[in-house]
């Protein structure tokens, strides 16, 4: 196939189940376009946005999971992670790959790159290179709707004696549905509303503001909710002031072991003066050995969004919500705000060679692959 002659992105469609999100919109796509982008669109039934808004500003809609079969030299920019398979990947892709921290199947992702001579830009270490910050997160977005949830499976808990279980989650059209949901939900609780306690830690940051404002605006009163960052927790864990709150929500980015927040020990411990109820896991390093909160090991999903912690028979049931991709609950919003966020640098990809955004992201791939060979060739597998 010959090389292309404009700068051009493919946007896969998302293959994870429930996920509406998508890394380009009609709006930022129209933006690249006006750069001198060629943009490729997969139909997807999937994505919130119609695949006739993408062929309205001027996108080449092409057939669905088509891009295996694209020109190697056409990045392929999606979401979340590729379904598991050992073929080698051959394109530059663009995506969180969720391979970088040691999670589950971390050297199996890796490997497939090494044996397709593929390259991976993961959106999650993107960062700009004067700030050391990501360049693009849905992190408030994740703390937003990872709230929302966990004040939804707070109130239904409380019914049928206490028995309730949430299910089947579903995407808002808006933010004011939403929050108008959730505090019909939480005035059915006991003492209404106002009588809801949540601690967020991680409070300071982009996830951790999203979880406050969400709870501020359904109507939880401000000194009920109790705001965390790095110099609360300072002291380590376990902490007794998470077994104090109703809903605790976890927004921290997970970066070096740290002490445990709360584990199953704890909880039993507490006994019947545990008010704790429902943990949000927004963070979602469900499979990472680091993981601060030790009370789960799956990650949930919209049919089914929360799992039972084994709370040793001693007080009420505590549930834990581990949903990675929450943002999706608000679909058409956080995907506008994070492709936003994004485009800039998608506007230098063309100089990819010397923009350090992308320089940065490549050198890290490098190193991660060889520290894959390295446990490949620990374990004795063939590269």
């Amino acid at each position: 196939m010959s090389a292309q002659t404009k700068p051009s992105l493919w946007l896969r469609c998302e293959k994870k189940p429930f996920e509406h999100r998508s890394a380009l919109t009609p709006t930022t796509a129209k933006t690249l376009l006006d750069a001198g982008f060629d943009i490729y669109v997969e139909k997807d039934p999937q994505r919130i946005f119609d695949d006739e808004e993408f062929a309205a500003v001027g996108c080449k809609v092409v057939e669905h999971n088509t891009w295996p079969q694209a020109p190697t030299d056409i990045p392929i920019i999606g979401l979340k992670e590729l379904p598991e398979s050992t073929d080698p990947l051959p394109h530059t892709h663009i995506q969180f790959a969720h391979c970088y921290k040691e999670q589950g199947g971390w050297n199996d992702v890796l490997r497939r790159f090494a044996r397709g001579n593929g390259k991976l830009y993961d959106l999650e270490f993107l960062e700009d290179p004067e700030t050391r910050r990501r360049v693009a997160a849905f992190g408030f977005h994740a703390g937003f709707a990872g709230a929302a949830a966990g004040a939804l499976a707070y109130a239904k808990q409380q019914e049928d004696g206490g028995n309730g279980v949430l299910k089947d989650l579903k995407p808002y059209p808006n933010e004011d549905a939403m929050i108008s949901h959730v505090r019909g939900a939480l005035e059915t609780v006991k003492g209404g509303v106002e009588n809801v306690k949540v601690l967020v830690i991680g409070a300071l940051g982009r996830c951790g503001s999203g979880a406050v404002d969400l709870f501020r605006k359904v109507g939880i009163k401000e000194d009920n909710i109790n705001k965390w960052d790095m110099a609360e927790t300072a002291k380590g864990g376990p902490f007794q002031e998470i077994l104090e709150a109703d809903i605790f929500v976890n927004c921290i980015y997970l970066s070096k072991p740290i002490p445990k927040f709360v584990t199953s020990e704890s909880i039993a411990a507490a006994g019947d003066a545990r008010r704790l109820s429902v943990v949000v896991d927004v963070s979602c390093d469900t499979t990472n050995p680091h993981n601060p909160i030790p009370i789960y090991s799956i990650n949930t999903t919209f049919p089914e969004p929360t799992v039972e912690v084994d709370t040793k028979g001693v007080g009420h049931r505590c549930t834990v919500i581990s949903i990675d991709h929450l943002p999706t609950l608000l679909p058409r919003e956080s995907s506008e705000q994070f492709s936003k966020d994004l485009l800039p640098s998608l506007l230098q990809f063309p100089q990819r060679d010397s923009a350090l955004v992308w320089v940065n992201a490549e050198k890290l791939f490098r190193e991660k692959l060889e520290e894959a060979r390295v446990e490949d060739e620990r374990l004795g597998v063939k590269a």
